[in-house]
């Protein structure tokens, strides 16, 4: 992290707010105390699947539970991702304490505890970080009904910022030596990203890619690097963890502005994939039917800065061709859904 003239008056502006306010004081733990912890390798990526393209499920839903089990079962059930006996961790997007679609819908996040839990998981954990400005987390997951979901189904919370760090140091990152994640997310047996489907002012859009920003500690966020490096900062930190499995909120979605408000839109659906780009891709379709945000409208899906820096890092699918979509209408017969999906497959450029 590069300390500007901005963050330095920053950094004294919460000096002396802390002396008043909790929250500063969280705030400014993150940029004065160094993380610390081992250094560790990066965790290698995923193969591609072999001789077939990168699958990801569309689901119409009005039956959240429903929705989020037959989107899984669409890209091969949670077989693969072999979590009997095993911890699971499941990281929602919940950037601060409002309702969705600013975060992940709690509901999402419940029906796939289930599903894991009846898969046979040993031991269950929901951790996050959310934005630092927002700091600390643990009320937030309190606000948005993360917390009391996750002691409905038994598992453990973790507020990242709480817990110990670990640094990773990917060769191909050019833009930090050093990534600083969280121990709980580095070491879970089994990692699963819940993101929610929105536009974002900085990053263009934020979904599969961007949620593993909640991973890692104050000084490596994307801001921290220069606004011009957001989109690929966003892909280099996935090169430091790899979830098995993206089930993806896109119940209501922010279709313009973001993170924190804009234009909702409500396609009502569930995504699942294995791969980070192609779910993004799919999502970018999406957003894009809906017209609402010139950063995303502007440009063709496979032309967005953190698609293109993914696919440079081995991230995953390089373009339309590997990438499968798959859909169900559960509602059924939503008017609006084939038109959705028709756009979807042209914007990726897949059958």
């Amino acid at each position: 992290m590069r300390l500007t003239r901005r963050h330095l008056l920053a950094l004294g502006g919460l000096s002396a707010s802390a002396l008043f306010f909790p929250q500063c004081r969280a705030v400014l733990r993150q940029f004065l105390f160094s993380p610390g912890g081992k250094v560790v390798p990066p965790q290698p990526v995923p193969p591609p699947p072999a001789g077939a393209r990168r699958r990801v499920a569309i689901v119409r839903t009005d039956d959240v539970a429903a929705g989020v089990r037959e989107a899984v079962a669409l890209v091969g059930g949670l077989a693969a991702l072999d979590c009997r006996g095993r911890q699971v961790l499941v990281k929602p997007n919940v950037v601060y304490g409002k309702p969705p679609p600013a975060t992940t819908d709690p509901r999402v996040v419940a029906a796939l505890l289930a599903l894991v839990k009846e898969a046979g998981a040993s031991r269950l954990a929901v951790g996050e970080m959310s934005a630092v400005v927002s700091l600390p987390t643990r009320p937030n997951l309190e606000a948005t009904g993360m917390a009391a979901v996750a002691a409905a189904a038994g598992a453990d919370l973790l507020p990242l910022e709480e817990g110990e760090w670990v640094e990773v140091r990917p060769a191909e990152a050019r833009h930090a030596t050093t990534f600083h994640v969280a121990r709980a997310i580095y070491e879970a047996e089994r990692l699963v990203s819940v993101p929610v489907l929105k536009a974002h002012r900085s990053a263009s859009y934020s979904f599969a890619l961007k949620n593993t920003v909640g991973v890692v500690h104050a000084r490596n966020k994307p801001w921290a690097y220069g606004g011009s490096a957001w989109e690929e900062v966003v892909a280099e930190l996935n090169l430091a963890v790899h979830p098995r499995l993206y089930v993806a909120d896109a119940l209501a979605v922010m279709a313009s502005g973001g993170p924190w408000s804009g234009d909702v839109q409500q396609p009502g659906c569930i995504l699942a994939g294995t791969d980070p780009v192609a779910v993004d891709a799919v999502g970018l379709g999406m957003l894009k039917h809906y017209g609402k945000a010139d950063h995303v409208v502007g440009k063709g899906v496979w032309e967005q800065g953190q698609i293109r820096r993914a696919i440079a890092l081995g991230l995953g699918a390089k373009s339309g061709a590997e990438v499968e979509v798959v859909a169900r209408d559960l509602t059924p017969g939503d008017p609006v859904f084939a038109p959705l999906l028709d756009r979807v497959r042209a914007e990726v450029g897949t059958t």
